[in-house]
């Protein structure tokens, strides 16, 4: 087995220790992550790993022939070569692979006995062959085609020079590379920051079918939920494991933290009353040994620190202005790039407080929709009305060249915060990952990433009641995500956004417009679901599987037959507000029994522990009433539990149009 293992690895920079005694062993079939705040090590850690750089000290074993892939954060830049032919350079170990197998061929021929040497060759070019053959490099014209296609490159730009591609595009380049090659363990750092859902969802598929083993690092919840079943955390130059995957490491940790956090209370309680005693006692004659005494114990104490991102910090934007209950209507909305059609008679009206998802490939204009809402493109047929009352904010993707000051990252955001604002904006920053001394940076000096980061705070610093958001969470790790995340669940106004994170997705939306381009056979399409972003995955999912659905709960929104073009809004109001009521209606009554179940199971759970003391188990009498309590609970537990499937049955499937099944609306 392919395997490759550190022992007790130690490095430092300066006076900070990166790493401690850090043990770890990789091996064919580890599906492995590693966790940890930002600037902890993780890429230091991957880079020692891959054998780039070296460890202060320690021990390094890896199997014999076993092959390791890296695959960096950003900066490798392709050119000289087509898109196919760098594709084909992942091949390049075969070609040491053929020649070995070849000069083995040749001393094969020369061989005149059967003897053990002779044996040892069969084997050893048996081997060499099963080696090339397990490598694909026979079926590679198809392997090449497959990868490519699943990141994204369409067939007619595998001749292109790869100079021409953008920095995320040449990232996919190198990550289809790694891949292509196939070690025998591959080291990921963040592969997921250049890719779109469709993507990532391959990449997913692509890993669970992987037969080495592979280390992660990633920002993206739901893809570690999937692909790992091991988390290592790097914190405090330490490196620990946890069995399970990415959402059982956080319910694991949160556990381990509420000790640490109390340990960590009563230390900090125990410093500021040293540190009182110290300035009290100090400069007195009487009592300077017993204050040097204090200084020195306070020098040795070995402090307890908590991890970053199980630091939560609520944060809070100001409060949206009232508005009307429509906050924004699209009549007839078309737009296309040349002869590429993106949008078609799009209609859409879009109730207060909603939050819209904008789902489709690449290329379908959910960045052309969200400009065109938010006036950043004028360009396009149709109307866009924002409801009474309506103030937009918009983020897009190119929020960061905008971005130029001489100022620094704290100046520049006090100037573009309300007053009430700026006692908070040291934890809103932190929030968006720029801590300690990273406020004093110049924000013309910031990267790509940091601009962006600070341009999305700078937004929400404005009080407004429609977002509008182009991948809002491109650059921020999980714990900012989060912090994010519960800010715009808290928001009172209207939200759409696209975005590449399927958990923040489905987290977030209330509804999913679904986009897909056109092409010489038919128009672009847009269709409405009245459900979160995994509701539309399963409806198309159900679609794909030729599962039978008889009332669709989606709404038709591009222009088709002469039956869609009656309706007016009015009537798709209507219908959309009576479809809403319904399921509101039901998670109310989901929301009730869930409740009376909780009540129940903490019945039962008293019944139980009744049951098991002495008093009670030694009294004949006593044990058959508990034990016909305990025997009513759990009936009724049962009971209740079958009403809320069947509750969470009728939430999930999709609601009758008041037209009645078949009318323009289905």
């Amino acid at each position: 087995m392919s395997f490759v293992q550190f022992s007790r690895i130690n490095l430092s920079f300066g006076e900070r220790d990166i790493l401690k005694n850090v043990s770890l062993r990789l091996a064919s079939g580890s599906r492995s992550c590693l966790a940890g705040a930002n600037g902890c090590g993780k890429t230091t850690l991957m880079k020692i790993i891959a054998g780039i750089i070296p460890g202060d000290s320690g021990d390094r074993a890896v199997q014999k022939d076993t092959r390791i892939s890296y695959l960096p954060q950003s900066g490798i830049v392709h050119k000289g070569k087509t898109l196919r032919d760098e594709a084909e350079c992942a091949y390049y170990f075969i070609h040491e692979l053929l020649e070995r197998m070849e000069k083995t061929g040749e001393l094969l021929e020369k061989a005149k006995s059967d003897g053990s040497s002779t044996q040892m060759l069969i084997e050893n070019h048996h081997n060499l062959q099963e080696s090339i053959e397990n490598s694909g490099y026979y079926r590679r014209e198809g392997e090449i085609a497959s990868v490519l296609s699943g990141l994204g490159f369409s067939a007619k730009n595998i001749n292109r020079d790869t100079s021409e591609f953008s920095g995320g595009w040449q990232m996919r380049i190198a990550l289809a590379k790694v891949l292509l090659e196939k070690p025998d363990i591959l080291l990921l750092d963040e592969p997921t920051n250049y890719l779109d859902i469709e993507a990532r969802g391959w990449l997913e598929d692509h890993l669970n079918k992987f037969t080495g083993g592979y280390l992660l690092v990633s920002h993206d919840r739901y893809f570690l939920d999937v692909c790992v079943n091991e988390v290592y955390e790097l914190f405090d130059g330490n490196l620990k494991r946890y069995a399970g995957n990415y959402s059982s490491y956080e319910k694991t940790r949160q556990i381990e933290l509420q000790g640490l956090v109390k340990r960590f209370t009563e230390q900090q309680e125990e410093i500021e009353k040293t540190e009182n005693l110290i300035r009290r006692f100090r400069y007195k004659a009487s009592k300077a040994a017993f204050a040097q005494e204090l200084i020195k114990r306070l020098e040795k104490m070995e402090r307890i620190e908590i991890p970053e991102s199980f630091k939560k910090i609520n944060i809070s934007f100001p409060p949206a202005p009232h508005s009307g209950n429509i906050a924004l209507t699209l009549e007839g909305i078309r737009k296309s790039y040349g002869e590429r059609q993106v949008l078609s008679k799009l209609d859409l009206t879009l109730d207060s407080k909603e939050r819209l998802v904008v789902a489709g490939p690449n290329g379908a204009g959910k960045t052309t929709l969200l400009r065109i809402i938010a006036g950043a493109d004028t360009d396009y047929e149709g109307s866009v009305k924002f409801g009474s009352g309506v103030k937009t904010g918009y983020f897009s993707q190119d929020a960061a060249e905008a971005m130029d000051s001489p100022k620094s990252v704290l100046e520049f955001m006090e100037d573009e915060s309300p007053t009430a604002l700026i006692p908070k904006l040291r934890d809103m920053l932190g929030a968006f990952l720029f801590r300690g001394d990273d406020v004093y940076k110049s924000v013309s000096v910031l990267s790509g990433g940091e601009k962006s980061r600070l341009a999305l705070l700078k937004m929400f610093l404005k009080p407004m009641n429609l977002l509008i958001l182009d991948e809002p969470t491109n650059h921020l790790d999980l714990y900012s995500k989060d912090i994010l995340l519960d800010a715009l669940n808290k928001f009172a106004g209207t939200i759409i956004f696209v975005s590449h994170d399927r958990a923040f997705m489905e987290e977030l939306s209330t509804k999913t417009l679904e986009l897909k381009p056109g092409n010489d056979l038919s128009p672009a399409t847009a269709k409405l679901f009245y459900g979160n972003y995994a509701y539309y995955l399963e409806r198309e999912q159900k679609t794909i599987n030729g599962g039978q659905i008889t009332v669709k709960n989606e709404q038709k929104l591009s222009a088709g037959s002469e039956s869609e073009k009656v309706l007016t809004n009015e009537q798709k109001r209507a219908a959309d507000k009576q479809k809403q009521t319904a399921v509101r209606r039901l998670e109310r009554q989901e929301a009730e029994i869930l409740k009376t179940l909780e009540e129940l199971e903490i019945k039962k759970k008293t019944l139980e522990a009744e049951l098991a003391r002495p008093d009670v188990y030694s009294n004949g009498e006593k044990v058959k009433n508990v034990k016909q309590k305990l025997d009513e609970c759990t009936a009724a537990i049962e009971l209740k539990t079958n009403e809320w499937e069947a509750c969470c049955t009728k939430t999930t499937e999709p609601q009758p149009s008041p037209q009645g099944e078949g009318s323009p609306l289905d």
